[in-house]
């Protein structure tokens, strides 16, 4: 790997990362006033505070550094619109996150406590209200994420094509929703229902519509160039996915803010877990079994499950294909040299192998 081209890409990750955070709070200074809050309201106040915590709240922005660099595939110049598909992007993300806590009965992100988890500290007598509360509070967030590409100030035709891509990305994003939730029926879903999981669940608003809405706001039609834009976005979905599932069962919890064993105590048949109940054998199965779903699960059991992925070559292999997706999805942008300018394609080439290297 080149260090000086990669030094340059996470230098532009940290710029973007940076540039956008500042907007961000920005944003949430003026939401309330920008909305109309209802003046004898007490909870509308506390909902905005709750989305504002949770999108400033950690994250590596990488949704945000793929939106600028894909514009910087056309040009240098500063592009209309690109601030507010950012935060689009950015607030679709914080209804993701709440919806999935929800689902998933999750106390802990980014290292606090879940939107859910606050309102049912909050509302400890009222069960259905916290639940109610953090559903709005998700929907709210996909509202606002529309909201803001409407009072762009550009031109109609592309903020209408940013709006589409954006619905189109939330709607997929809640079919993915669906069907993560039928995969975990599966007693050993297959890789390919998993990668389907993981392209309208995950791949299609982290990464190909902040591609998209990128190369619109720049002035390029993406339609000219959806085949490559959908296999870089395949790629860098599945390994990010996998390093996110590697992560829950062999990651530091204190790096990655929320408990280890998180995917096994839900029950959820994720890359990871799917490769131990594959590779285990009798006794250690129903070991990964009996673990699946348990909420109450101790560290002692995550701590059996590791050793029987590691003895089992699981940790191995999930860091071999991880890298391999990574390597498939730089020699994919590599490619783009022919069509766009070549120090954003370069940006594009580095990022994956950095983000498995970071990880393994």
């Amino acid at each position: 790997m080149n260090d000086t081209a990669t030094a340059t890409a996470l230098e532009r990750v940290s710029a973007h990362r940076h540039r956008f955070n500042a907007r961000f709070e920005t944003y949430f200074d003026s939401l309330a006033d920008d909305l109309g809050t209802p003046a004898l309201s007490r909870f509308t106040p506390r909902c905005l505070e709750l989305l504002r915590d949770l999108s400033l709240r950690g994250g590596k922005r990488l949704r945000v550094a793929l939106l600028y660099e894909a514009a910087r595939l056309v040009t240098t110049d500063d592009v209309p619109g690109l601030d507010e598909a950012a935060l689009s992007v950015e607030l679709l993300q914080t209804h993701g996150l709440i919806h999935d806590d929800i689902i998933d009965d999750a106390p802990v992100r980014r290292g606090g406590p879940s939107t859910y988890y606050a309102y049912r500290e909050e509302f400890p007598q009222h069960e259905q209200t916290a639940l109610g509360l953090a559903v709005l509070a998700g929907d709210l967030a996909a509202f606002l994420s529309l909201r803001v590409l409407m009072d762009a100030g550009i031109p109609a035709e592309p903020r209408l094509a940013m709006l589409r891509v954006q619905s189109d990305a939330a709607a997929d994003t809640v079919t993915g929703q669906i069907i993560d939730l039928e995969r975990d029926f599966e007693a050993l879903p297959s890789e390919e229902l998993l990668h389907t999981v993981t392209d309208y669940k995950t791949t299609r608003y982290s990464i190909l519509a902040p591609l998209r809405l990128g190369l619109l706001a720049a002035g390029e039609d993406p339609a000219h160039h959806d085949g490559r834009l959908r296999r870089y976005a395949t790629l860098v979905g599945i390994y990010e996915q996998m390093r996110d599932d590697y992560l829950d069962l062999f990651g530091d919890e204190r790096v990655v803010g929320k408990p280890s064993g998180s995917d096994l105590r839900s029950g959820r048949r994720s890359y990871a877990l799917r490769a131990v109940l594959a590779a285990a054998v009798d006794d250690e199965r129903a070991v990964v079994e009996s673990a699946l779903g348990d909420p109450h699960g101790t560290a002692a059991t995550v701590d059996r499950v590791r050793e029987i992925a590691r003895h089992r070559g699981v940790e191995e292999k999930l860091r071999a294909d991880m890298r391999r997706y990574a390597e498939e999805a730089s020699a994919e942008a590599a490619s783009w040299s022919a069509h766009w300018r070549e120090e954003a394609v370069t940006f594009f080439a580095r990022l994956p192998l950095w983000s498995v290297e970071r990880t393994l």
